[in-house]
């Protein structure tokens, strides 16, 4: 039995270190963000996991920006996948040599909200405020993934035992993406109504964007546009069949008539080209740019406002982009406390459906695991999945800083191809 741990630390913004952390237990000790009431919470319905793989994500990404109130000492990683090495007394379902997949979200799968399938705010894992996962700011403190051990709560509920060990490891750069991504960028597209002929635009073509436009071809949209402003992202959106939007080139409407707009009749003089999409996903959140030439200005309104005005009247808003209560990097004092000028009166005129949130992730990832073992999706292809050790986290965080179009995949054991 392994008696050490090393893994990612969050040390003060822009800085992050590979260290010497933790063996996890099956209880929650003191530490950075943990709570004082679940200093000594007994887990004896956890797991111990040797990680496969832990995925870095936009959402880390924020903290270590500086742009959360994330204390330091914090250990990263919401993005799991691991074998099954000790479980608690209360474990029923699964054995240790399992390979599962751990949804973000911590979940206790007994109260209200998680009978009811909203996960994401899980009632009972955070003193703070309803909502849990892994390495995350005022998220109940739970030891993060980006290391070679971590623990999971409430295990027979919260892990997703894959059918056959050996045909996962084959397709495991593809399932690693099933504890958030996948479901994240799928539920942004469900939210927003995509589905068999649909017209669709994402915001932002980071690894949650492709994602998205991934999941938007899965579910039967015509057209899929993915704006941003960063080439090499636009060129990956490209490489699997969406429609680049460079938003560095002005409003996105001109760039989306071009593609999808309708002339409207001749009695309105002039006819005018009607840029409207049926479906609108914000895949950016609260460090949103602005476009043209406020590219590259904080604007963190704009893709909301956008969004609404490029939605078709009686449309939807998937938003499974970050916004936070608290943003001490912002630049306006009210956006420190999560206040957006948003057209709100916009979306109303329009009668546009809005959905936030984090996503609930058992709603999709079994579905999505079907889909991945049955050769129907390549998602690790579509966000461009680049496997690197543990030990060169540090570098992958500074490269998607600068908005490498990659989805970074550390490795903690060695144990992932790196093709």
């Amino acid at each position: 039995m392994a008696e050490q741990n090393r893994g990612v630390v969050y040390m003060g913004p822009g800085h992050v270190e590979v260290q010497d952390t933790e063996y996890p237990s099956l209880e929650l000790h003191a530490g950075a963000g943990v709570p004082r009431e679940s200093v000594g919470r007994q887990c004896n319905h956890g797991v111990i996991l040797r990680v496969v793989s832990t995925n870095i994500c936009g959402s880390d990404q924020h903290m270590v920006r500086g742009r959360t109130t994330a204390p330091a000492g914090l250990v990263l990683g919401h993005e799991i996948t691991g074998e099954v090495i000790e479980k608690g007394r209360d474990v029923e379902f699964l054995d240790v040599g399992d390979l599962v997949s751990v949804p973000f979200n911590i979940a206790c799968g007994r109260c209200r909200n998680c009978k009811e399938g909203k996960t994401g705010i899980c009632l009972t894992v955070n003193p703070a405020r309803p909502g849990g996962a892994y390495g995350y700011v005022d998220m109940g403190g739970w030891p993060g993934g980006q290391a070679e051990y971590v623990m999971v709560p409430y295990a027979d509920f919260n892990c997703m035992k894959f059918p056959d060990k050996e045909q996962a490891m084959e397709k495991i750069l593809d399932l690693t993406m099933l504890s958030d991504i996948f479901p994240t960028g799928y539920h942004g597209c469900v939210s927003a109504g995509v589905t068999t002929g649909s017209t669709v635009y994402i915001a932002g073509a980071g690894p949650v964007g492709l994602a998205a436009a991934h999941s938007a071809q899965l579910l039967g949209a015509a057209v899929v546009m993915v704006g941003d402003i960063i080439p090499e992202r636009l060129e990956q959106a490209r490489s699997f069949g969406c429609e680049p939007i460079d938003v560095s080139k002005g409003d996105p409407k001109d760039q989306i008539a071009r593609l999808i707009g309708e002339r409207l009749a001749e009695a309105i003089n002039p006819p005018t080209t009607i840029p409207e999409v049926d479906c609108g996903v914000d895949a950016v959140g609260f460090e949103a740019r602005g476009h043209g030439e406020h590219a590259g200005e904080e604007l963190p309104a704009t893709v909301l406002n956008s969004l609404m005005d490029l939605t078709r009247a009686g449309g939807a808003l998937g938003i499974p982009g970050l916004y936070v209560t608290g943003d001490p990097g912002a630049k306006e004092e009210a956006a420190k406390h999560g206040s957006l000028a948003i057209r709100i009166g916009l979306g109303w005129a329009k009668s546009h459906t809005f959905t936030t949130g984090q996503t609930p992730v058992m709603r999709y990832n079994r579905k999505l695991m079907m889909a991945i073992l049955n050769d129907r999706c390549q998602i690790a292809k579509a966000v461009n999945a680049t496997v690197i050790p543990l030990d060169e986290a540090p570098q992958g965080y500074e490269d998607f800083d600068r908005g490498a179009a990659k989805k970074f995949v550390l490795d903690p054991h060695g144990m992932l191809p790196r093709a």
